[in-house]
């Protein structure tokens, strides 16, 4: 049997979200582990990798299981029960077995939360904090990622792609609490792409945009914080 599983992580503790070899400590290293004690060998195949600090709502994944774990509600427990707090399984259903977390997948949408003012020690790890930004100049710039364009310079080398080519469908800024949330929903993103954006979008005119996202000219630029970001929704 497979399963679907979707679940909400802090990422601020973990090196990320993808397995690796020289520490467990990642979101789906802990899986794993608890999978093991389960009886459960199967690899853990996720939707998409998040980095270290990064968070997710919604993150999916899919692995296989033995015919005697067919009680989601069950196995969803003891799951949870043998899991860090700083992960939530938000449910667990049977898929069939074509279906795969990645390649399934249709559309992946993240959101990036700013908040306008100096940093706070009780929510650093979750907000980008700046003290002064734009936001008529933010709502107006981003969208100029929308649609298809080449994101060569607007990904960390590193990227495991064959294309830089991708389509975003939606991006948009408002305000909400006292917060300012930045929404980009795509067919895919290149590593830190993301990031690089909304450091863009927070430093850079238009036109410099502009000539970045045309590869006309590339501009210096460092990455926005990881604790800002949020992995929302898989869409399938």
């Amino acid at each position: 049997m497979r399963y679907a599983l979707t679940l909400a992580y802090n990422g601020t503790l973990f090196l990320g979200s993808q397995i690796q070899k020289e520490s467990k400590n990642t979101v789906f290293g802990n899986l794993e582990h608890a999978l093991l004690q389960l009886g459960i060998d199967s690899k853990v195949i996720a939707s998409g990798r998040t980095d270290k600090g990064v968070h997710a709502s919604a993150q999916v994944c899919h692995f296989d299981v033995p015919e005697f774990w067919n009680d989601t509600t069950k196995l969803q427990k003891a799951l949870q029960h043998m899991l860090p707090s700083s992960i939530q399984i938000k449910h667990i259903k049977a898929v069939d077995k074509h279906f795969h977390a990645r390649y399934s997948a249709k559309k992946r949408l993240y959101r990036y939360i700013l908040k306008k003012e100096k940093s706070n020690p009780f929510l650093h790890d979750i907000v980008t904090f700046v003290e002064e930004f734009d936001f008529v100049k933010i709502q107006k710039n981003i969208q100029l990622f929308v649609g298809e364009h080449d994101f060569q310079y607007f990904m960390k080398t590193g990227s495991d792609n064959n294309s830089s080519v991708r389509i975003i469908y939606k991006a948009f800024a408002y305000e909400y609490k006292g917060y300012t949330v930045l929404t980009f929903e795509a067919n895919g993103f290149l590593r830190s792409q993301i990031r690089l954006m909304v450091a863009a979008l927070l430093d850079f005119s238009s036109q410099e945009i502009q000539e970045q996202l045309s590869r006309v000219k590339q501009h210096k630029l460092k990455p926005a914080p990881s604790n800002g970001l949020y992995l929302a929704k898989i869409k399938y």
